[in-house]
């Protein structure tokens, strides 16, 4: 009798943290637009700086199109120079070695939308991990596995807005949250890694959604 109440305890909790998470996760979205405001999202152009490691510092431009098309550009010598990408056939990247850009044939592009929007239907498990402060913000941490892969979002506590992701090699810090049309995103953007090489830090001051682009500009 024990062993049974002992198994439906377990159970039942491993049924709790996971009912948890989902809802962690669809209050994020609510919160930030809803769920069928992210799915109508199309397009988004990111404009700021970018901060490279004490004092380089550049203009950036950021586009991106459903399904994974990418475009980022940075603003070097008062020329706009194209560093990375994918084109939808084709992925590119600023070889620094020869400071050229570079076909990479095994470039994955990121998908548009971030995982934990229809995490379920992607094959996705999550997990509630518990509470814990990024700065001095309490935040609900949530794993999402899928595979061999691992991916823990910080919520904050109060406002469900994602704080932190930390991935196998890069660690996301979000901030500065804003109303962009319908939805909420977040104007500062800093990452870092183990290896501390392509550590940079993001400060938008425009974005805009839905953008009709030029046909080739995310052409290489």
């Amino acid at each position: 009798m024990k062993k049974l109440l002992l198994v439906f305890i377990l159970a039942f909790s491993h049924f709790s943290l996971a009912q948890t998470a989902k809802e962690i996760i669809d209050k994020n979205i609510e919160l930030s637009g809803g769920l069928t405001n992210w799915k109508l999202l199309n397009s988004v152009l990111l404009q700021g700086k970018v901060i490279l490691g004490i004092k380089d510092e550049y203009p950036i431009k950021i586009y991106q199109q459903r399904p994974n098309l990418t475009k980022t550009v940075l603003t070097i010598n008062n020329k706009d120079t194209a560093i990375e990408g994918y084109d939808g056939v084709k992925g590119y990247a600023m070889n620094y070695a020869t400071n050229k850009l570079q076909e990479y044939a095994d470039y994955k592009p990121e998908s548009f939308d971030n995982d934990f929007i229809d995490w379920e239907n992607k094959g996705f498990e999550a997990k509630y991990v518990g509470k814990e402060k990024v700065g001095n913000i309490y935040c609900y941490k949530v794993e999402l596995i899928k595979n061999v892969n691992r991916n823990i979002y910080y919520f904050d506590s109060k406002t469900y807005m994602l704080l932190r992701e930390i991935k196998k090699d890069e660690t996301l810090d979000y901030s500065d949250y804003k109303k962009v049309g319908n939805l909420v995103m977040p104007f500062r953007i800093e990452s870092s890694s183990p290896k501390k090489d392509g550590d940079y830090l993001m400060l938008l001051n425009k974005i805009e959604i839905n953008k009709v682009f030029p046909s080739n500009i995310f052409k290489f």
